[in-house]
């Protein structure tokens, strides 16, 4: 997998849907939730809710879980960009992807939502 770039793995996760992985969405007024399957992490889940561009919660099933309680506690509240921003291309050990920037796909693929 280290060779697959960002992109790659945002795809790979929407042709993970269309294949019959589970991504499950939810569109209230102004929130929007998903359960993002991940793609090459030790986490197997992210569920995220943003209400408007603020992100309210973000739960991961699986992965290191200080690290993950970590991520969701640090980013709730901050604008959807702007963790994007910050969370995208994050490598770990070499994998070419991390929770966080699964984190950031899903994000991207929320912000698809209508």
């Amino acid at each position: 997998m280290n060779n697959l770039s960002k992109d790659s793995f945002c795809r790979a996760a929407v042709f993970g849907y269309l294949c019959g992985s589970k991504i499950h969405s939810k569109t209230t007024f102004m929130e929007k939730h998903l359960e993002y399957t991940t793609i090459g992490t030790c986490s197997k889940m992210i569920d995220v809710t943003v209400d408007g561009d603020t992100i309210r919660n973000v739960e991961f099933a699986g992965g290191c879980m200080g690290n993950t309680l970590g991520i969701g506690a640090l980013v709730r509240g901050m604008n959807v960009d702007e963790a994007i921003a910050r969370l995208e291309g994050i490598d770990c050990r070499g994998r070419g992807t991390s929770c966080p920037d699964q984190l950031a796909c899903a994000l991207r693929e929320i912000k698809r939502m209508q």
